[in-house]
């Protein structure tokens, strides 16, 4: 697996094609509706309704292109399995200091949250965890200096 390519799961393809779906139907034709609207107000120039609009139009169609360009360049992945870290494996990691396990899942940039426990494999932490195995010590720099961990199993 390229950890320079860009990755994402099926779970999160389904979603970002049916928010795809949900931006080019309904809230394109709620768009329109309200462009029409703002237009029957008059003078557009000063039209604060319209200028609202034709913003909320930019935002929406440059979300569809963004959209549409993750799922274009982006590869769908399985969960992960096996004993090497990759995309879509959760790894639990030790921190040298503690003795608490800390479970988490790799997951390509456009699913990373780290308040759900998914990090990026191009993060510095998914950089150093990728391709390797249980038992292995991995360490990355922070901007507090280099942090140590030990991979407890891979799954």
């Amino acid at each position: 697996m390229d950890q320079s390519a860009d990755y994402i799961t099926k779970e999160k393809r389904k979603a970002l094609e049916m928010e795809l779906e949900d931006l080019k139907g309904p809230k394109r034709k709620e768009i329109l509706a309200g462009l029409e609207y703002a237009k029957s107000l008059g003078d557009l120039s000063e039209n604060a309704e319209y200028h609202q609009i034709r913003e909320d139009q930019g935002k929406l169609e440059a979300r569809i292109v963004h959209i549409e360009q993750i799922l274009q360049s982006s590869q769908t992945v399985a969960k992960g399995g096996g004993d090497i870290v990759e995309i879509g494996s959760t790894v639990v990691v030790q921190k040298a200091s503690d003795k608490e396990n800390i479970t988490y899942t790799i997951v390509g940039s456009e699913e990373a949250d780290m308040a759900k426990g998914k990090i990026s494999n191009k993060s510095p932490f998914g950089e150093a965890l990728f391709g390797k195995k249980k038992g292995s010590n991995v360490s990355f720099k922070t901007p507090k200096g280099v942090v140590n961990y030990k991979i407890i199993s891979v799954s």
